[in-house]
């Protein structure tokens, strides 16, 4: 008789949010509160909980269309420490970039730094288009506490 492994099953969670400061700030909030609720480590959340306000605060500012939200989904596989982040916005036309250090005469200039906050607390992120004209960035985070 062979015995399987038990797996526990993949935690989701999908929000669609009004494309406004409030709408980003709840994200965050939900996040965490989801999060929480499914006994994801401290540390995943923590990293988990900037990541997704600047994903959420960059479909706000920047792919914002009148009367479109935006959607935040997490996916959580505990059994192999895996947090997937997804942010979908509208603007299908405008692609996140992280702004270089020499990228204007104004390094002060508020703005334009929020993925490369977000770059050093995933372990891999992207964009793919979200038909029929939107996009969705996706970041996933390794839980480190259960690295061997």
């Amino acid at each position: 008789m062979q015995l399987s492994a038990r797996t526990a099953p993949v935690s989701t969670f999908t929000q669609l949010l009004s494309s406004t400061r409030r709408g980003a700030r709840l994200a965050r909030l939900l996040s965490v509160t989801e999060l929480r609720s499914w006994g994801v480590p401290q540390d995943l959340t923590g990293r988990a909980e900037t990541v997704v306000a600047e994903l959420a605060a960059n479909a706000v500012l920047h792919g914002r269309l009148p009367g479109r939200s935006f959607r935040l989904t997490l996916l959580f596989d505990p059994s192999s420490g895996r947090l997937r982040v997804e942010v979908t916005d509208a603007r299908g036309d405008l692609y996140p970039q992280i702004a270089s250090r020499a990228a204007g005469p104004d390094p002060l200039r508020p703005g334009g730094r929020g993925l490369a906050l977000v770059a050093p607390l995933v372990d891999h992120w992207d964009t793919v288009p979200y038909p029929p004209g939107g996009k969705t960035v996706r970041a996933e985070l390794l839980d480190t506490t259960t690295s061997a």
